[in-house]
């Protein structure tokens, strides 16, 4: 058994009220002019100026950038670069979802380095990030993306996704507060804690696992699946909020250091051709793609429906995964989210094209426990199509 190379970001605070760390942790990393790059709806509600006004207060200027947009095209992330190389910033502030975070991480690193971000893509580009850039801070608002613990930024291109990725763009510091997600709505509520909940599965069955990840993983899951459906139905339940805020924390830091695979493979030409949220996207083919890999990590199944609240201990392996794909279909769809293709809108005769689209993910398809070729891929999103769950062996 190889070694494994275990990651996490320097430092971070997780818990009810840890946004007050930030103005101790932006003066110890030197932060005077600060960007802040959030999304504009935060703004309009006021929550931003959680973060604004005691660093105003402690004598920082700031900048607030909100050109931000769900799942941001490589355009956005143009954009907001040419901004961060054009202030005299000394610090970076990543405030809400994945976009604005990815979006901050993408800023502050190249800021400080020459080229378009086109040039630093992962499948296209042809430089590579030489210098750390400027501090960065990463606060979620959401409780899903995981984006403040890993070091990638994911950007929509014309019909996919491609990533900037490398240890540089991990956040020096990250903020995890509960607190900020309570206003979060159900349905959004619902769609990014089905992400956390895929990047924890994905990691316990990637090829890359480890007993790190596993327990990570593990623990991200058992958070998850007892909370998400209070969390959606009953958004001001403390606990709720506090236990999702843990699992999307350590199913961050899982899936950082395991990877994440076929779910998130086919998932990104939803977004890319039909702009489907990451979280929703993940979502609807979650039970499907796990569905059909089941038979290549039965055990590993087993133990997934244990921390969803399952009991195997009187099924076999090969019983325990069939409930529980079971079990995921039914949390799905208890939080809302529509279970076929279909119900988002996509038609039967863009199958193909998102066949096309999700083959070339390479980097995520590697880690899935059982290879995925063509007709596998294009099989499954027939299955989505469908609302059926299919296997290889039984077509």
């Amino acid at each position: 058994m190889t070694a494994s190379r275990i990651v996490f970001p320097p430092l971070s605070y997780v818990g009810w009220g840890a946004l007050g760390q930030l103005v101790p942790e932006v003066k110890r990393l030197g932060g005077t002019h600060v960007l802040v790059i959030t999304d504009p709806a935060l703004e309009k509600i006021g929550l931003v100026e959680q973060v604004t006004s005691p660093l105003r207060q402690a004598g920082c200027s700031v900048h607030v950038y909100t050109d931000v947009v769900p799942e941001p095209p490589l355009e956005t992330g143009e954009k907001a670069v040419a901004f961060a190389r054009g202030g005299e910033f000394d610090l970076v502030i990543g405030v809400g979802g994945g976009s604005a975070m990815d979006l901050a991480k993408l800023a502050a690193v190249l800021a400080v380095h020459e080229g378009s971000v086109a040039e630093y893509l992962n499948l296209t580009g042809t430089r590579t990030l030489e210098k750390k850039g400027l501090p960065k801070i990463l606060i979620p608002t959401t409780s899903g993306t995981g984006s403040e613990v890993t070091n990638i930024s994911v950007l929509s291109l014309d019909t996919t996704k491609d990533v900037v990725t490398h240890d540089y763009l991990l956040a020096d510091v990250a903020i995890v507060d509960p607190q900020l997600t309570v206003s979060v709505p159900p349905r959004v509520t619902a769609a990014t804690g089905i992400d956390a909940l895929t990047h924890a599965v994905e990691a316990y069955v990637s090829v890359n696992a480890s007993p790190t990840s596993d327990g990570l993983a593990l623990q991200a899951m058992r958070l998850i699946a007892r909370s998400l459906r209070k969390a959606v139905e009953h958004g001001a339940d403390k606990q709720a909020r506090i236990d999702m805020a843990n699992g999307s924390y350590l199913a961050g830091l899982a899936f950082f250091n395991a990877g994440v695979a076929g779910v998130h493979a086919l998932a990104y030409p939803l977004g890319g051709q039909f702009h489907i949220a990451h979280g929703e996207s993940n979502a609807v083919l979650l039970p499907y793609v796990m569905g059909y890999i089941r038979q290549s990590c039965t055990k590993r199944m087993a133990d997934i429906l244990n921390a969803l609240g399952g009991n195997s201990s009187f099924l076999s392996e090969e019983e325990a995964s069939h409930r529980c794909v079971e079990e995921l279909e039914r949390l799905v769809a208890d939080v809302g989210i529509p279970k076929t293709l279909g119900g988002f809108g996509i038609p039967e005769s863009a199958l193909e094209s998102l066949t096309k689209d999700a083959v070339q993910q390479k980097r995520l398809l590697a880690r899935s426990p059982m290879p995925l070729s063509e007709d596998d891929i294009r099989t499954i999103y027939q299955a989505a199509f469908a609302g059926t769950i299919v296997e290889p062996n039984n077509e």
